[in-house]
């Protein structure tokens, strides 16, 4: 075994908004075909409810919708791919709607180039870098930094992460007035 062949890293490609993205295969716990979810009320946008894997909620997100881009629309492809999140308390596994799984590929850190300041249609704060891929680029998702610790625990708080509620401390919540009831 070559030297070069240890330094690669096995990556699940997938597309989202017609673009394509990939994530460290080792933070995929499964790919299943798309289910029904259940729209849970008070929740970001982006968060398209809980479905029931083999007797645990798990959260589901769209992340095209993340992304500030129309809902994904589901079709024979679309799949919900399982992954894992680390909180403060341990980590959390929760899924994420995507329009199609394409295939795993290994890539060694040549064929893995900075993020660009501009002109990927999100944040690059959130890419690990983009790679070449025989001829396509393709986005790789940071996924602790696409789903951080600090929005979900206020999204799992309040359903909103940028809400006062979710910055305000909780005696400085207003109170109802027994009479106003």
């Amino acid at each position: 075994m070559e030297a070069n062949e240890i330094l690669q890293e096995q990556f699940l490609t997938f597309l989202l908004a017609e673009e394509e993205y990939a994530v460290k295969v080792l933070r995929v716990k499964e790919i299943l075909a798309y289910q029904a979810v259940t729209r849970v009320p008070k929740t970001a946008e982006w968060i398209k409810g809980v479905f029931n894997l083999r007797g645990s909620v798990v959260p589901v997100i769209d992340l095209a919708a993340k992304f500030g881009r129309a809902a994904t629309s589901v079709s024979k492809t679309t799949c919900i791919v399982i992954f894992e999140v680390e909180l403060l308390d341990g980590p959390m596994v929760m899924g994420m709607i995507v329009d199609a799984v394409n295939q795993v590929v290994d890539l060694a850190p040549e064929n893995i180039k900075p993020a660009p300041a501009f002109g990927a249609g999100l944040n690059a704060q959130f890419l690990l870098g983009v790679a070449q891929i025989g001829t396509r680029l393709s986005l790789l998702l940071d996924l602790d930094k696409v789903f951080s610790m600090d929005e979900l625990l206020h999204v799992e708080q309040t359903g909103e992460p940028n809400s006062p509620e979710a910055r305000a401390p909780k005696d400085a919540q207003p109170r109802k007035n027994s009479r106003q009831a």
